[in-house]
């Protein structure tokens, strides 16, 4: 299934996508995609409807359809950082021994085709094309041989990162990756089942209709089942919580000369099968 949510900001409604490209609305099975919706359990009841008898919502995805993020009420938001050993290069930084962890605040989450608003102030507001990895059973300590089933489905993430907030300005990453906006999050959370090899997907990433990130998941240094069970040796991993597991290269920090985002522009980017984002740029001065 292709589960989102859809509407207002703030007042979104559970639905999924339909073979058609339609949404279909699933209020009267589930009061939201969040928490306890995504255990197996509830994924499976909900993958058993007919979904050409579920209601058919008014308007066109991402067009005249506001869709929001493809998760409600997210607990953690966890990164992986220097994840592909091509990214860590042109950040020039060694790919780490084990994976780094980071967090965004989960203010920063917003729809896949809301605007990224740069802050006051900001020089330095860059983009990363990311799978986005949405946990449905919980656990700790989980084995890494078990951790695919603790999985409720995939995404894109947009991880905006302000790199003078992360690089220059004292402390930890943070700062720079959990501003208003910086999260970007869906079209739609696609459950495994419709995802045939999550370890060779394609990533891109446009600005202005230029092309500046092209990679795979092939490339990931530490692969989805790993950082499950990594990330699930330091903090319980809930339902809803999102991993986001790193870039490949093609940053604006990486390039020569580097190129930052200054308001104005047009972010597209996306993952084979799991969707597209198409965000406009806002300078907040």
């Amino acid at each position: 299934m292709k589960l989102l949510r859809y509407g207002a900001r703030g007042q979104e409604k559970p639905g999924c996508l339909d073979a058609q490209g339609r949404v279909r609305d699933l209020s009267a099975h589930v009061a939201d995609i969040a928490g306890a919706a995504l255990l197996p359990d509830e994924i499976a009841r909900l993958r058993a409807l007919e979904i050409d008898s579920l209601p058919i919502v008014d308007g066109t995805p991402q067009d005249d359809l506001r869709l929001g993020p493809c998760v409600g009420q997210v607990g953690k938001f966890i990164c992986i950082g220097l994840n592909y050993a091509d990214h860590a290069a042109e950040s020039g930084l060694a790919v780490p021994p084990e994976p780094v962890i980071f967090g965004k605040w989960t203010s920063a989450i917003i729809g896949p085709d809301d605007d990224i608003m740069i802050p006051p102030g900001s020089v330095k507001t860059d983009w990363e094309v990311e799978l986005g990895v949405v946990i449905g059973q919980g656990g700790v300590h989980i084995d890494e041989a078990d951790a695919m089933a603790h999985v409720a489905g995939f995404c894109v993430i947009n991880d905006v990162s302000e790199r003078e907030y992360q690089m220059e300005r004292a402390g930890t990453w943070d700062k720079g990756k959990g501003c208003d906006t910086f999260g970007p999050t869906g079209p739609w959370l696609v459950t495994p089942d419709e995802v045939a090899d999550h370890d060779n997907l394609r990533l891109w990433l446009d600005v202005d209709g230029k092309r500046y990130q092209d990679g795979t998941t092939a490339t990931m240094v530490y692969k989805v089942p790993h950082l499950i069970a990594y990330c699930s040796r330091f903090m319980s991993l809930q339902p809803g919580d999102i991993i986001s597991t790193g870039t490949p290269p093609g940053v604006g920090m990486g390039q020569k000369p580097q190129r930052y985002l200054a308001g104005g522009e047009t972010v597209r980017l996306g993952i084979d099968g799991l969707g597209v984002q198409t965000q406009k740029v806002v300078s907040q001065g």
